[in-house]
């Protein structure tokens, strides 16, 4: 349970943002990843345990409970996405539907938006392990 109000400075981006206002986001990214023809191939085809995932891992990343850890072990983001070849293209696609989800939830204010981006941001670039024209999905 968030210890103040989303929105309120001083706290944890997820406490910021919200555990409502996370899912919401949550959602909306993977309805656009769905859409994307670079990105729905890695994807399957029923994202909903992909978007639990998601949602439980943002959760501790931005400050709130460790739930990815606690149901899942650790993330090892890296390992776990190695046979999956992320290009610098598919990961700008990626941040690309984070951005559009991002916009389309007004609840989640525009720093805190910034905020969150820049983090997820430094991710994609750490998960590209294919170079650009590599193999397709």
């Amino acid at each position: 349970m968030p210890t103040s109000a989303p929105g309120e400075p001083g706290t944890s981006l997820y406490d910021r943002i919200g555990e409502d206002a996370l899912a919401r986001l949550v959602g909306r990214f993977y309805a656009r990843v769905a859409e994307d023809p670079r990105l729905a191939p890695l994807f399957p085809a029923d994202l909903t345990l992909t978007a639990e995932k998601q949602l439980a891992f943002l959760t501790g990343f931005l400050g709130g409970p460790p739930l990815y850890l606690q149901r899942f072990g650790h993330p090892r983001l890296r390992a776990r996405h190695l046979p999956f070849p992320i290009t610098p293209d598919r990961a700008g696609a990626w941040l690309a539907c984070m951005r559009g989800a991002l916009e389309a939830t007004p609840e989640i204010t525009e720093a805190d938006a910034q905020e969150l981006l820049a983090a997820l941001s430094r991710v994609a670039v750490h998960m590209v392990n294919t170079p650009a024209g590599g193999p397709p999905a």
